[in-house]
């Protein structure tokens, strides 16, 4: 994002700054002021804002006034050309209490900018185009957040996107590429129509590889295999690439990347080629390409290179299981060279360098304990993923065009590489734990997942902090975790219980506040009671305890206890316990560590 904000007042010093620090803003200006002394250098004084933006406008894809409507209107007003053209615009008044998108709904995504700069700054967004009163799908702009190129012709869009603003039915005819966003509520109402079926053009957009009809989103799920003389120009590979695309109706959006031999590391042709269009380059070894059956071998590449095939293998190992062979290997030649090109179609999209995963704590319950962060975080991914419950309490927050993926509490790998998949698709995904992601959450087996792809193809990934149930458990009791503490997690599935013992221990030796996290279930019943009775042997009979129970939620609860009595039939998987120190005092209800404040 290329964007820019300017100020109308000095009163919006303090805004533009906080713009700065997001990834939407870079330069920030002020206009029709002196220079303070102090002031900041990262703020560009200016007179007037139209001197910027005869600069800036055609530069940029973003810009964000920091005044009134009427005066952002009238200063943009003699370079609006068309909305295709145009960059985004977002006005947010002085108190950052209302923030409204412009122009650029849909072609620059300022809508969905403008929802995250609210999230994150606390504001309310003022929206008042058709797609957001009447939950419809953005037609011309949707498939952008699912990792998808669109065909180039605005003017049979709008035609488009009239109609639907009119009420008419809008079909869609999909042949390729991720459908998820047919289950959000918006894709719902959209009418599918299956390769078959007679199509209404007037009234049907496509998601295909081919360019046949105008109004086309075109997932990336070709992969181009090429083998080639050693020295063959790239000039050769690029127009032979093209002429055979374009022979078969194909667009140059849906490739995905290429595929060659691993021998072929250091041709530059095909380097220098991957690097002009930003794609990906998988190499593979003469033996994984000697497992592939192709439709044409070829004996003189078997005996030059140890495999009887290059493109048509290396495009189909790239394509990945239930891939099809769209173009069989075709050979050019000229005085430059020579090269081979087939293409696969892979079932999955590819496009890992615009794909992100963002992983979020939600927080121990009520949506009142999600940072604006984690809010603006979710507002950016098309796809939410988590547990059921978990989802549920953060489902108000969600658009009529992003999709939930729901899974099971045991399915914590599935759920993670679900989200990896999906953002390797080019797709902003949201992996959703509760109370602090990094403590006892999907971070850490989310990142020990992403640690296993090379990094060259790792999508983009965030780990947004949340506020975890022993914090909320500590705060609703007084400030038991004042001095030094550690948690403690007394399930034994992955952790085995000699080493548990052996933190416990530590944790007593060092007279550390200790929360428990996991204390009991069903199935595992004598682990707390061990425990306590560890502590016992360290610590006072009447040493104080808190067990905190659904923190955060409806039936939240709290009760304090000693460690001679606490009542283990009362304890499950839904409570946290947080035993004091030496220490700790409980007086009227107001559970204290000190820091030693006092004493100096």
């Amino acid at each position: 994002m290329e964007g820019i904000a300017i100020g109308l007042s000095n009163n919006s010093k303090e805004i533009l700054k906080r713009l700065k620090k997001t990834e939407f803003v870079k330069d920030i200006y002020i206009a029709g002021s002196s220079k303070d002394d102090g002031e900041e250098n990262e703020i560009v004084q200016i007179q007037k804002p139209r001197e910027i933006l005869l600069k800036k406008w055609t530069e940029v894809n973003l810009i964000i006034f920091i005044g009134s409507i009427a005066a952002s209107i009238r200063i943009i007003n003699s370079f609006l050309t068309s909305k295709d053209q145009d960059p985004g615009v977002i006005v947010i008044d002085k108190k950052c209490s209302k923030i409204v998108p412009l122009i650029g709904l849909h072609q620059s995504n300022t809508q969905n900018v403008a929802c995250q700069i609210a999230n994150l700054l606390g504001g309310e967004i003022i929206e008042t185009n058709n797609s957001n009163d009447q939950n419809f799908l953005n037609l011309d702009a949707f498939g952008n957040q699912w990792g998808w190129e669109r065909s180039g012709n605005i003017k049979d869009w709008s035609k488009l996107v009239i109609k639907q603003a009119k009420n008419e039915e809008i079909f869609c005819k999909q042949l390729s590429g991720n459908s998820l966003w047919k289950n959000s509520e918006s894709g719902e109402i959209i009418n599918q129509i299956n390769e078959k079926e007679i199509e209404k053009p007037d009234l049907t957009f496509h998601v295909s590889i081919f360019e046949n009809h105008a109004t086309t989103w075109y997932p990336p799920v070709l992969w181009i295999g090429i083998g080639c003389e050693r020295n063959t120009s790239k000039e050769l590979i690029a127009n032979s690439l093209a002429n055979l695309l374009k022979s078969r109706n194909i667009s140059k959006y849906s490739i995905a990347g290429l595929a060659t031999v691993d021998i072929k590391k250091d041709e530059k042709a095909i380097l220098e080629l991957a690097e002009e269009k930003n794609l990906p380059i998988k190499f593979f070894s003469k033996e994984d390409l000697s497992t592939i059956i192709v439709p044409n071998p070829s004996n003189v590449v078997q005996k030059e290179i140890g495999t009887p095939s290059v493109a048509e293998a290396s495009c189909l190992l790239a394509a990945g299981e239930e891939s099809k062979l769209l173009e069989e290997k075709r050979i050019f030649k000229n005085q430059s060279g020579a090269v081979t090109i087939a293409v696969a179609e892979s079932k999955n999209q590819y496009d890992p360098t615009h794909g992100e995963i963002h992983i979020i704590g939600s927080g121990p319950g009520d949506i009142s304990f999600l940072t604006n962060n984690a809010k603006k975080a979710l507002s950016r991914c098309t796809v939410w993923i988590g547990y059921k419950m978990y989802l549920d309490l953060i489902k108000p927050l969600k658009r009529s065009d992003q999709v939930l993926i729901e899974s099971k509490l045991t399915e914590e790998k599935e759920r993670c590489s679900k989200t990896i998949k999906l953002a390797e698709e080019g797709i902003k995904v949201a992996l959703i734990s509760s109370g602090e992601s990094g403590f006892y959450g999907m971070a850490g087996l989310l990142l020990e997942l992403l640690q296993k792809i090379k990094k060259e193809y790792r999508p983009y990934f965030e780990v947004h902090p949340g506020i975890s149930s022993v914090q909320l458990a500590a705060a609703i009791s007084g400030a038991p975790l004042m001095n030094d503490f550690c948690s403690i997690s007394l399930s034994d599935k992955l952790t085995p219980w000699s080493l548990i013992e052996k933190r416990i221990e530590g944790a007593l030796v060092g007279d550390f506040v200790i929360a428990l996290f996991n204390p009991q279930s069903i199935e595992r019943n004598w682990q707390l009671k061990s425990v306590i009775n560890m502590c016992l042997q360290s610590r006072h009979g009447d040493t104080p305890v808190l067990i905190a129970r659904q923190v955060g939620r409806e039936n939240q609860s709290k009760k304090f206890f000693t460690l001679n009595t606490i009542p283990f039939k009362e304890i499950d998987m839904l409570s946290i316990i947080i035993i004091g120190n030496s220490q700790t005092t409980l007086v009227d209800e107001i559970f204290l560590t000190p820091r030693g404040y006092l004493q100096n």
